[in-house]
Parts: structure tokens; C-alpha cells; sequence
């Protein structure tokens, strides 16, 4: 039989088995079991219309607890157990092991680089696109070119990539992009500028637009008499910490950048540089995501009301001004989505990373180091345990989205 049969009659299969069961359910508790007729026949009604609402939702809590429920179970149960014992349990023997493995540090580490640094970008090059798109006759084109890349997968994404970051000999064609123009360098004073001196540039007004943002997640605190959820209190200042290393990090990197002695004309296997290599992997999922964060903030930006912006403009702000004081705290809200958006797709990375560098060099997450222990190690306590670390590392940002959901919709 071919897929394409197969598939169809899967589809009419599952179609029809819904189908069937809304009907025949519906059917047996209208007629059987609170039959709306007798001398009952108001109290059966009142009851069946109770129950109702119960069936629609019977088949999707099923699926939920088969799907997500009863791995999450077997997953915590499988890192609270021996598989070469037997099964036997074992406590947090499992999460003692990974504790003490250095991967796991190196994983954790890279992870929070990863966290820091995405989501941040990506919404912040978003933001910048949205707001540039939509000066432009041809932003719609240009849109449309920078979200391209999000119907591209994870994978080939990092394909596209290697090819740009691969190396050859020296006595070689570069295949290349970032080694053909690497070697196109060879010190002077276009060196300096373009090796030096333009990175720093992009480094300081990647800092400064974290410090904008950093001084928006504290600007709540400095005001007298304002009172904060405990949740939203300690999102804010994980928020400060997180803006403050990307701050701090990005100076350092400014003076490295100065005092870096450059290979000139020896093509570089940029993926093999231990901690750079790591910005190199982050680009592909800022290249990605960007497209995500400008369609939802420009959206965000089109529906500002016309009227505070002309405000602003008639009180004599400047562009600059209108943007980061009258657009960005309107959209603050959506802003915050996107980058918590952004964040779950990091903690869950892993397609770049195992296509790029499988984790060597330095360069391991906590998804490949799962992916390591479960099925090249066979070690299914220890790869049950960091995806625990993964899951709880994830709910903190879930719950947020949720408690944001219902609070817009109050």
C-alpha cells in the first residue's frame, strides 16, 4: 500500500472515529442515560447539558495525558531508576552523576549563554525591522525576505551556515563567505576598521539598547507607593541580572576585540574556537527568529494610536524620542511575548548544535547532552534526569505566558 493510501485512510479513519463519537456519545446520553422525556425530562436536560461539554473535551484530555502527561511521569520515573540494575530505584543517584559530569556545566553554561543573548537579539533586530519596514514603499518585499528564513528547518539552516563558516587549505579557493573575506585582510588601516573597529560599534549599541532595556525593567522599581506580584518582582530583577551580564559582557568583548591579535591570511575554523564558536551557532536561530519577533512587533507597532504619537511630535520629540519613549512602552507588552517566545525555542535547542558541532569544542547544550546520554551512552537515568532540568528550566516561562494570558483577559 503507499504512504499517500496510507495517509488518506488514516485521515478518513480519524476523521470519521470523531465524527462517530460526538454523534453516538451525544446519541446514549440523550436517549439513555438522561433521556429528555417523562416526568424528569427537565432535570435529564439540565443534567445531559452538564455533562456535554465533558465529552467534547474527554478525546483532547486523553491525547494530552498519552502524549504529555505520561512521559513526563515515565521520564521522572526513569531518572529515579537504574536501567542496568534492573530498574531498580536509586534516588538522585542519577542527578548526583550529572551533577558531577563537566559536560553538564559546560551544557548549563552555553545555555544561559544562549538565553541571554537569542532572545535579546532576535527581539531587538526584530524591533528594528519592524519599525524600518514600515518606512519604507518597499517594506513588504523586505519583510517578506527577512521572515523568509522561518520556513527554512533548524537543520538546514545550520547547512546553509557550515558552508558559510567551512575552511580549506590555504594554497585553496575559500568555498567559504566568511573566510573568502577573512582573507581579503591582511592588517592596514581597512583592517582596523572593518575587524575592530565595526564590531565595537555593534557590540556598544547592543549594550546600550540592553541598558535602555534594563533601565525599563528597573524604571518600575524607582517609583514611590507602586506594588509588584512577588512572580512579576523576581522576573524583573532576573531580567536586570540577564541585562546587566549582557551589558557587562558586551564592554568586555569591545576590549578583547582591541587587544585580539588577528591571523591575517590564514583561513580560520571559526566553528572549532572555543566560546566564539558558540556566537557563531547563536546567529543561525538570530537569522531565524528575527523574521518571527518584526512580523508580531510590527503588528504591535501598527495598531499604536495615531493620537500619541502626534502628541510627542507636537511636544517636539525627536524620532528617537517618539520610539523608545511613546512606541516601545505601548508595545512593552507584546515585547515581552515575543522575547519569552524566543526563550522556550532556546532552552529546547538542539537541531543547530547537533548538525554544526555535535557538541565538541565547547559548544554543548542541555538538549544534545540528553540526546548523548539516551542514545549513544544508553544511560537513561542520567538523560531522564537533564531532561527534567530541561522541563523545569521551561515551566517558569510557560506559567508566565499563561498568567499574562489571563491577565489581558481580565
Amino acid at each position: 500500500m503507499s504512504p499517500a493510501l496510507q495517509g488518506l485512510i488514516t485521515i478518513l479513519i480519524g476523521v470519521g472515529g470523531c465524527l462517530g463519537y460526538f454523534y453516538f456519545s451525544n446519541q446514549l446520553l440523550d436517549k439513555v442515560i438522561f433521556p429528555g422525556k417523562g416526568p424528569n425530562a427537565g432535570r435529564n436536560i439540565n443534567r445531559a447539558n452538564q455533562v456535554r461539554p465533558w465529552l467534547f473535551l474527554l478525546p483532547a484530555m486523553l491525547f494530552l495525558s498519552l502524549y504529555l502527561l505520561y512521559p513526563v511521569v515515565e521520564t521522572l520515573r526513569l531518572s529515579l531508576t537504574d536501567r542496568d540494575a534492573g530498574g531498580a530505584f536509586v534516588g538522585l543517584t542519577n542527578y548526583q552523576n550529572m551533577f558531577g559530569e563537566e559536560k553538564f556545566w559546560e551544557a548549563m553554561r552555553n545555555n544561559m549563554l544562549w538565553l541571554f543573548v537569542v532572545p535579546a537579539a532576535s527581539t531587538a533586530f526584530g524591533l528594528l525591522a519592524a519599525q524600518l519596514t514600515d518606512r519604507i514603499k518597499w517594506g513588504a518585499i523586505a519583510k517578506s525576505l527577512i521572515f523568509m528564513p522561518m520556513a527554512i528547518s533548524f537543520v538546514g539552516a545550520s547547512v546553509i551556515f557550515r558552508l558559510i563558516y567551512v575552511a580549506r587549505p590555504t594554497d585553496q579557493a575559500q568555498i567559504g563567505v566568511l573566510n573568502a573575506l577573512w582573507l581579503q585582510f591582511e592588517g592596514g588601516a581597512g583592517s582596523f576598521l572593518v575587524l575592530k573597529v565595526l564590531p565595537a560599534i555593534v557590540l556598544l549599541s547592543f549594550a546600550a539598547m540592553v541598558a535602555y532595556v534594563g533601565y525599563i525593567l528597573l524604571k518600575p522599581f524607582l517609583g514611590r507607593g507602586a506594588s509588584y506580584s512577588t512572580f512579576g518582582s523576581v522576573l524583573r530583577v532576573a531580567g536586570l541580572a540577564g541585562a546587566g551580564y549582557l551589558v557587562v559582557t558586551s564592554l568586555w568583548q569591545v576590549v578583547e576585540i582591541f587587544t585580539t591579535q588577528l591571523s591575517y591570511g590564514e583561513p580560520q575554523q571559526w566553528l572549532t574556537i572555543p566560546f566564539y564558536n558558540n556566537f557563531f551557532l547563536m546567529i543561525v536561530l538570530i537569522w531565524i527568529q528575527t523574521g518571527f519577533a518584526m512580523v508580531i512587533l510590527s503588528a504591535a507597532l501598527r495598531g499604536i494610536p495615531e493620537e500619541t504619537v502626534e502628541a510627542a511630535i507636537v511636544d517636539g520629540a525627536n524620532p528617537f524620542e517618539v520610539f523608545f519613549q511613546v512606541k516601545v512602552p505601548q508595545i512593552m507588552g507584546t515585547i515581552v511575548v515575543v522575547w519569552t517566545t524566543i526563550t522556550l525555542v532556546v532552552l529546547k535547542i538542539f537541531d543547530i548544535v547537533f548538525a554544526m558541532t555535535n557538541g565538541q569544542w565547547e559548544t554543548q547544550v542541555l538538549a544534545n547532552y540528553m540526546f548523548d546520554k539516551l542514545f549513544r551512552a544508553n544511560d537513561w537515568g542520567v538523560g531522564s534526569a537533564s531532561a527534567i532540568v530541561i522541563m523545569l528550566l521551561v515551566s517558569p516561562i510557560l506559567v508566565w505566558n499563561v498568567y499574562n494570558a489571563r491577565k489581558e483577559m481580565r
